[in-house]
């Protein structure tokens, strides 16, 4: 049984450390997604991730996909650039500052997104099929209250 939160503890159990348990979580799932993008997509969790961020708001820069994605600067330029040879997306230069690079989903990203969506939603359902719908509120709102509660202790992410 976890420890309550206010209850300090003396020492390490992975199975109640939630950091822990929430990066192997995240990895398990992640793996299992990847599986699918690589099979049916040809993509790489970087590249769905790169995709799925242009999808929910374009233009954006490298920078600011890593800020959202939490990637490294390598493994963002890494996926845009084998977007950019598939022609998944298109890279246009800011009119105002030059140094400033846009990026933005192409007809053929979104046409492979028409695709991916939905087996990711799809899986996605599955997964929380064994949670009832007041369970799968709950766990929003408690990652919710987490994110909140770490966004109060770590720096900002800066806005292009």
């Amino acid at each position: 049984m976890p420890p309550t939160p206010s209850t300090p503890r003396s020492e390490l159990d992975l199975e109640t450390f939630l950091p822990y348990r929430l990066a192997n979580l995240a990895e398990r799932i992640s793996q299992a997604l990847s599986t699918i993008y690589a099979e049916r997509y040809d993509l790489t969790i970087a590249q769905w991730r790169v995709l799925a961020w242009l999808q929910q708001s374009q233009p954006l820069t490298a920078k600011r996909i890593c800020q959202l994605t939490a990637m490294d600067k390598a493994r963002v330029s890494r996926a845009v650039a084998q977007l950019l040879a598939r022609d998944l997306i298109q890279r246009r230069r800011d009119e105002a500052d030059q140094r400033t690079r846009w990026l933005t989903l192409s007809d053929a990203g979104h046409d492979l997104l028409d695709s991916v969506i939905p087996s990711a939603l799809a899986w996605e359902s599955d997964l929380v099929a064994t949670l009832s719908e007041a369970e799968y509120r709950d766990f929003f709102r408690l990652l919710a209250k987490l994110e909140a509660g770490l966004d109060s202790r770590a720096p900002a992410i800066p806005d292009d």
